[in-house]
């Protein structure tokens, strides 16, 4: 899933969960749930993408998702606190960031290697268009439930 898609699953999760003890671990669960779901991601078929393509369209997505999750915040959790929900963001895209240096940098030693082997585990990608509608899909439903109860 991209960066966006768990920055906003981490907002409701932020949103709903006021405990950091279990919004955290739930926020964690939750990247390895979205990225179970056929989706498309930055990291798609990055073997035939430049780094710089790759590293850019990744940050990209980094700052859409804070955009994107600060406006859902606004919108519908206004009680939200922000540097709250920015922590339970960061755990729900944690795994990603921590394999980052080893995509980005070509860090391929322990522990980033693990953190790379464990994502792509449970990382399950769909070509476009399929992929990005079920990442939005999925997206929408959380964020409705979010709201409903």
């Amino acid at each position: 899933m991209t960066a966006t898609g768990h920055a906003l699953i981490g907002t409701v999760i932020a949103a709903k969960v006021s405990n950091p003890l279990a919004a955290i671990p739930i926020a964690l669960a939750s990247h390895f749930l979205a990225d179970a779901l056929p989706h498309w991601d930055t990291g798609y078929h990055r073997a035939q993408k430049s780094k710089r393509k790759f590293f850019i369209e990744s940050v990209i997505d980094v700052f859409l998702g804070f955009a994107l999750s600060y406006a859902l915040i606004r919108l519908f959790f206004p009680s939200t606190n922000l540097s709250y929900a920015f922590l339970i963001i960061i755990m729900a895209q944690l795994p990603d960031w921590l394999t980052a240096p080893y995509l980005f940098f070509n860090i391929k030693f322990v522990p980033f290697c693990w953190f790379y082997k464990i994502q792509k585990i449970f990382d399950t990608h769909k070509a476009l268009p399929w992929g990005v509608v079920n990442q939005v899909a999925a997206v929408l439903a959380v964020i409705a439930l979010g709201k409903v109860f």
